[in-house]
C-alpha cells in the first residue's frame, strides 16, 4: 500500500482567508464571531455567526463563475485555489506534473447552496416558477462544489461528494486518503465547504436548542467550559491536497506532513445527540492511531469541540476511553472557540490547524474557557497557546446522524 503525504492546504474561514492568515489567528487565540451582517437577524433570539469576512469572490474567480456558483463553492474554488498552488501539481497536457487521470476530487458539503435554496424559494414564492433560476439546481446541488473543482483543474479521477453532517470535510480527505492508499489515485484535492448562515439556518438550528443564545460574541463559542449552551454557526473551506509519498518525493514536492490514519465510525444511537458513552468516537480514534503511537505528551487533538452541553462531555469520555491514563496527559483544544462551527467545512479547516499545529510544535489555545466543567477534566489548552514538541496530531469530527471521524497525521521523516 502506499504512503500518503500532504503537499498542499488552502483555507477559507471566518478567522483567515489564507492557510498563514489562519494560522497567525489560531496561535493569537482571534475570536471570528460577530454579529450576523448576512442578513438581519435583530429580530431573532440568535444574533452571532461567525461569518467568513473580507472575502471578494471576483477578486479570485471570474465574473462568470462567481455568477453561476452559489457561496459555499465560491470558498472550496478559493481554498482549492490555494491548495493547488501550494502543491505545485499541474494537469497541463505538456508540461504538468500529473496526468489528470490520476488526480481526484473528494469535496463534500454538510448541506450545499443552503442560500441558494432560500434565495430562488423566495423567488418562487413571489413571482411564480418563471422567476426561479435556471441556475438553480446546478448552484444548490451539494456535490457541484467537487465538479467545479475537478473542471477547473481537469481532475478525472475518482470524484464524489461525501456528506456526513458535521464530520464531512474528515470523511472526504480521509476516503481520499484510502483512495490513495489503495491505488485509485496519485493525489486527490480533498475537504470540505460550507456557507449556511441565513435565516433559515440559523432557525432551524435554533429551535431545535443547537445554537448559543448568546449576545456577547466572548460568551458564545464555549468548548469544554461550564457555562456553554451550544454552537455558533460558521462557514467557509478547508481543502488539503493529498499525494502518494513516491509521486511527491519523484517530482521534489515540499511535504508538509503524512496522513498516517483514519477512523470512521457510527454511533448508531440517535439523529442528533452522540451516544454519551462515546465508545464509538473513541474507536474512530484507535482506528486511526499509527502502530508507532508516540508517547501521549506529544500528541495533540483537535476536538470536534462545538460547546454543546452534550458533545463536550462525550468527547471527553471518549478520549478517555481511547487513551485510558494517559488522557490526562494528551494535548487537547477546539478552535471551533475562534471559528466557530463551520458545518461540513469544519473537518477540512480543523485538519489544517492539526498540521499546523505539528509542523510549528504549538497547540492553538480553546479560547474563553474561563469555568472548566468537571465533567470535562482533560488538558484543553485554555487560552493561551502552548509550545511543545509535537510527533502526532489528531483531528476528531462528530455529525448529525452519529458519524464519527478522526484523522492522525505525523510528521514526514523521510
Amino acid at each position: 500500500m502506499n504512503r500518503v503525504v500532504i503537499t498542499g492546504m488552502g483555507a477559507v474561514t471566518p478567522i483567515g482567508n489564507s492557510v498563514p492568515a489562519f494560522w497567525d489567528a489560531l496561535q493569537s487565540g482571534v475570536c471570528g464571531i460577530d454579529t450576523i451582517t448576512l442578513f438581519d437577524a435583530s429580530e431573532g433570539k440568535f444574533t452571532l455567526a461567525a461569518e467568513v469576512k473580507n472575502f471578494d469572490a471576483a477578486a479570485v474567480l471570474d465574473k462568470n463563475t462567481v455568477r453561476r456558483t452559489d457561496r459555499y463553492t465560491q470558498f472550496a474554488l478559493a481554498a482549492a485555489a490555494e491548495a493547488m498552488a501550494m502543491s505545485g501539481l499541474d494537469t497541463d497536457a505538456e508540461h504538468g506534473n500529473i496526468n489528470g487521470e490520476e488526480l481526484g476530487v473528494y469535496i463534500g458539503s454538510g448541506i450545499g447552496g443552503f442560500s441558494t435554496m432560500c434565495a430562488e424559494h423566495e423567488a418562487l414564492l413571489t413571482g411564480g416558477t418563471r422567476k426561479v433560476s435556471s441556475l438553480f439546481i446546478p448552484k444548490m446541488i451539494s456535490n457541484i462544489a467537487a465538479g467545479t473543482v475537478a473542471i477547473k483543474y481537469g481532475a478525472k479521477g475518482p470524484n464524489m461528494s461525501h456528506a456526513t453532517a458535521c464530520a464531512t470535510g474528515s470523511t472526504a480527505i480521509g476516503e481520499a486518503y484510502r483512495a490513495i492508499l489503495h491505488g485509485y489515485a496519485e493525489a486527490m484535492i480533498a475537504g470540505g465547504a460550507e456557507a449556511s448562515i441565513n435565516q433559515m439556518a440559523i432557525a432551524g438550528f435554533g429551535n431545535m436548542s443547537a445554537l448559543s443564545p448568546a449576545a456577547d460574541k466572548n460568551e458564545a463559542s464555549l468548548p469544554f467550559d461550564a457555562r456553554r449552551g451550544g454552537f455558533v454557526m460558521g462557514e467557509g473551506a478547508g481543502i488539503l491536497v493529498l499525494e502518494s509519498l513516491e509521486h511527491a518525493k519523484a517530482r521534489g514536492a515540499v511535504i508538509l506532513a503524512e496522513i498516517v490514519g483514519y477512523g470512521a465510525t457510527c454511533d448508531a444511537h440517535h439523529i442528533t445527540a452522540p451516544d454519551p458513552e462515546g465508545t464509538q468516537v473513541a474507536r474512530a480514534i484507535r482506528l486511526a492511531l499509527p502502530e508507532n503511537t508516540p508517547s501521549p505528551e506529544k500528541i495533540y487533538l483537535n476536538a470536534h469541540g462545538t460547546g454543546t452541553p452534550l458533545n463536550d462531555k462525550t468527547e471527553t469520555m471518549a478520549c478517555k476511553r481511547a487513551f485510558g491514563d494517559d488522557a490526562k496527559k494528551i494535548h487537547i483544544s477546539s478552535t471551533k472557540s475562534m471559528t466557530g462551527h463551520m458545518l461540513g467545512a469544519a473537518g477540512g479547516a480543523e485538519a489544517i490547524a492539526a498540521i499546523l499545529a505539528l509542523e510549528n510544535d504549538l497547540i492553538p489555545p480553546t479560547i474563553h474557557l474561563e469555568q472548566p466543567d468537571p465533567a470535562c477534566d482533560l488538558d484543553y489548552t485554555p487560552n493561551t497557546a502552548v509550545h511543545t514538541e509535537m510527533q502526532l496530531a489528531l483531528s476528531t469530527s462528530l455529525g448529525f446522524g452519529g458519524h464519527n471521524a478522526c484523522l492522525a497525521f505525523m510528521k514526514y521523516r523521510g
